[in-house]
């Protein structure tokens, strides 16, 4: 059984069809790469598996539990799945401890000592624990979103979503976030991440998926989708990346 079995899910907003009979499978402590121009619906797949988007027809499986559709606790999808944002979605009036131990306390119902334990814990871990009583606005755009990434580590998810985590930021910050995924990556998280850093995809997935026309056109190990793409849409996409210097 898959740990995550996506099934023939379409998403439309009006009259665009953004996810058309999309389906993927993704086995426990894979790290699932998704690539393709902007449009594709690398975004609105990492939302749609949040429960942030409701899928028109189709579902979602986490552990041959279904977690689409009528009857689905959203609160526990979401604690559960957690998801990452390229804008850091931090609360401006919090410190970093705050904004990193609000939910465990409100959801995992931790007392606010073993919120604050556990997130110094992850601060420490990834060289952020002088952080813990900023505030966002004082932080780089690299640091805010290493402290997204902690947040959503909290959670202890057994999901990690990872939305063009890196889109937003100055290329010298790119490195210090990526790290950290690296970290999260080799100590056997499930990741389903969307991003343009195609050296990264090619170095941390087990699987890299080419999504166009909303749905998976191709799907392989780094070594066949960067270096043997089969498809016509995958070798003009590749070649547009490389002529673009961005691989």
């Amino acid at each position: 059984m898959s740990f995550i079995d996506i099934r023939n899910i379409s998403k439309s907003y009006g009259d665009l069809s953004v996810l058309n009979q999309l389906s993927l499978t993704i086995q426990e402590h894979d790290v699932v790469t998704l690539i393709g121009p902007s449009g594709s619906g690398k975004s609105t797949l990492l939302r749609c598996i949040n429960g942030l988007e409701p899928i028109a027809s189709g579902e979602i499986l986490v552990h041959g539990e279904r977690i689409t559709g009528p009857g689905v606790d959203i609160n526990v999808l979401r604690r559960n799945i957690g998801i990452v944002f390229q804008g850091y979605n931090l609360f401006p009036h919090m410190t970093v401890l705050e904004n990193i131990t609000l939910a465990p306390i409100q959801v995992l119902k931790l007392s606010k000592k073993e919120a604050e334990e556990k997130a110094l814990a992850l601060l420490s871990r990834f060289n952020l624990a002088e952080k813990a009583k900023e505030y966002p606005d004082r932080m780089s755009g690299g640091q805010q979103q290493r402290v997204a990434i902690v947040r959503a580590l909290a959670m202890d998810p057994m999901v990690l979503l990872l939305d063009e985590i890196t889109s937003a930021l100055d290329p010298e910050l790119v490195s210090e976030v990526l790290n950290i995924v690296r970290d999260v990556a080799a100590e056997g998280m499930t990741m389903l991440l969307a991003t343009h850093e195609m050296g990264f995809a090619k170095e941390v997935s087990s699987k890299v998926c080419f999504l166009c026309d909303g749905t998976v056109c191709e799907e392989g190990t780094p070594e066949q989708i960067f270096g043997d793409p089969q498809k016509d849409r995958t070798r003009a996409f590749l070649r547009s990346i490389r002529e673009a210097k961005r691989i």
